[in-house]
């Protein structure tokens, strides 16, 4: 039996077989998995030529499938049955994350029509930030705003999720009593941190939309929206506005090179000015993200880092532990992220619970009820 693991991003689709009953635990056995750079290809023409003819074989013995959608809005905080009504909902959130939850929602409708007998799940972005105190997740907005829904909800949650897992079954290891004050750093084309205790996530750098908070490849990260207001009354069109701040800021605004952080640490190392000054920013913003985030938790006994640049750039590494004496003491580990996994193991745990998906509404509530 086999859990299949459907992770489709904006710019990349990721698919791989888990062993049956053994995703439901941590570091699940694959049967085969695979990466596709969509580099401007269609989604539905990748899907149809590459992913279909590689699953084809394995189709008798996929038992579940798990998606990854990014944003699940205030009411999908847990696992959840794919069923008609929950995708009518679940379209309704696509302005929120459109590069994310569009090209996931076409993937889930795809696998409808050529399988149409599979169960289908999703595993949500959002869900383990649904532990923020209203402190933590309310903008200082009017109240008629924030009742319409306009507020925090944080991102990359499958992975610091994982992260959290895999640090407190480290700091366990080690003889620690409870659990640690963790700050997962989630760092590759996007970026974020979060504050973890007691294995929940407390605080996080991503708001409303996954553009707030830290410098990443493409998207800016936090500006000042007077900043935006500013170029609006210029005559700037909302359209390019959204376009400028997703796809040609950030890393690659700053290098005005590249968003590729490997391009840009050879191009810094040669002089170019545009690649240091991006490397600098980047530093820079978390660094001070990092700060605030052991302000949260009142201290920080682990940091993690993962993501393709955390879990993969020692020299990223060095940097930090060179800036971050003033901690106290602490200890940094790199973890390479685990979606995947992560999605399998919630999705299968909430499948053996309820196999009709009868225990969640349309709403995606589970019968424990709302976590916030």
């Amino acid at each position: 039996m086999q859990t299949l693991v459907l992770n489709v991003g904006s710019s990349s689709l990721k698919a791989a077989l888990l062993n049956g009953e053994a995703s439901a635990g941590p570091g699940a056995d694959r049967s085969w998995q695979a990466q596709r750079d969509l580099a401007g290809e269609a989604l539905a023409d990748v899907l149809r030529q590459w992913l279909l003819p590689q699953l084809e074989p394995w189709w008798p013995e996929i038992q579940l499938v798990g998606h990854r959608i990014v944003h699940g809005g205030e009411r999908f905080t847990q696992p959840t049955r794919l069923l008609a009504p929950v995708l009518e909902e679940l379209e309704g959130l696509v302005p929120l994350a459109p590069l994310h939850n569009r090209p996931a929602l076409e993937a889930i409708r795809w696998l409808t029509a050529v399988q149409p007998q599979l169960p289908q799940w999703a595993c949500f972005d959002t869900a383990f930030h649904a532990t923020l105190a209203p402190e933590a997740y309310s903008y200082a907005l009017p109240r008629i705003w924030r009742d319409q829904g306009y507020r925090r909800f944080g991102f990359h949650g499958l992975n610091h999720q994982h992260v959290a897992e895999t640090a407190a079954a480290h700091w366990d290891a080690c003889g620690h009593g409870g659990l640690p004050r963790l700050i997962s750093c989630h760092l590759g084309a996007g970026c974020s941190l979060a504050a973890v205790r007691e294995g929940h996530s407390v605080d996080t750098t991503m708001g409303f939309t996954p553009l707030e908070g830290l410098v990443m490849a493409s998207r800016s990260g936090s500006v000042d929206p007077g900043l935006l207001l500013h170029l609006l009354h210029q005559g700037i069109s909302a359209d390019q506005l959204d376009h400028t701040l997703s796809r040609e800021s950030g890393l690659q605004g700053l290098s005005e090179l590249t968003g590729d952080w490997r391009q840009l640490r050879a191009a810094a190392g040669e002089g170019h000015p545009g690649a240091q000054l991006a490397l600098r920013v980047f530093r820079h913003r978390l660094l001070a993200g990092i700060g605030a985030m052991a302000a949260t938790l009142g201290g920080v006994d682990l940091i993690a880092l993962s993501g393709g640049i955390g879990a993969n750039d020692p020299l990223l590494a060095d940097e930090l532990k060179a800036a971050l004496g003033w901690l106290g003491p602490y200890e940094l580990l790199r973890i390479p992220a685990e979606e995947e996994g992560m999605i399998a193991r919630q999705c299968w745990r909430a499948f053996s619970r309820d196999p009709a998906g009868r225990g969640f509404d349309a709403a995606g509530d589970s019968d424990a009820g709302d976590r916030r």
